[in-house]
């Protein structure tokens, strides 16, 4: 009887020790994703995503794979900012928002105007292309050289779906916001109106450094 109850107690020793460990690794794992796909910027990403009809992970999603959140990225190609505008691209997407106030290139630099505006092209993609790849790929490569790969048999089939990409560069880029928007949606939980609604204190407290 003695050695029947002892059995029992190791038993029950063992399963809280899994239970434990469980329950470390699982908060660790967390916080490990949490670090690697940090929240920035998160009242104007709220504001802009709402606004413009978009998952906030998406936004993202994007923001990392463009710059990594940092508002002063200047790529080679001369886009800038933390979504990654070129100046004509910035121009042009003024005309949609229309307005009443005239923004420069250098204004790009500023968190808020390059999310409010990268947002908007981003909403334009979505509502142009029904697929989240095409319109990621315009993003990257720009409207008018999608349309043509759309008009291309060999490379669409249906005028929708883009069999493949053709740009090695745009083909990456694609596949890194989607695993981005993969990892946003297991890691987070957005409300409707745009805010990350499964933080506890502790997760709050150790994400403070993340708040650009």
């Amino acid at each position: 009887m003695k050695k029947y109850k002892k059995v029992l107690l190791v038993c029950a020793i063992a399963a809280v020790l899994l239970l434990l460990g469980w329950y470390f690794l699982n908060r660790e794992y967390k916080y490990f994703m949490r670090s690697a796909y940090p929240l920035k910027y998160t009242d104007i990403v709220a504001k802009e995503a709402t606004a413009n009809h978009l998952d906030p992970a998406m936004v993202y999603s994007v923001m990392k794979a463009e710059s990594n959140f940092n508002p002063d990225a200047k790529s080679r190609a001369g886009a800038i900012g933390l979504m990654q505008l070129t100046p004509d691209t910035f121009d042009w997407v003024q005309t949609k928002l229309k307005s009443s106030e005239k923004y420069t290139e250098e204004d790009l630099y500023t968190p808020e105007i390059n999310i409010r505006y990268g947002c908007k092209l981003l909403s334009i993609l979505f509502d142009k292309y029904s697929k989240q790849a095409t319109a990621l790929s315009a993003y990257n490569a720009g409207i008018g050289t999608v349309n043509s790969w759309l008009k291309n048999p060999d490379i669409s089939k249906d005028g929708v779906v883009l069999d493949n990409i053709p740009f090695e560069e745009t083909r990456s880029y694609v596949d890194v916001v989607l695993k981005n928007y993969e990892n946003y949606k297991k890691t987070y939980q957005f409300n409707s109106k745009g805010e990350n609604m499964n933080d506890d204190e502790t997760w709050q407290g150790r994400s403070q450094k993340n708040v650009g």
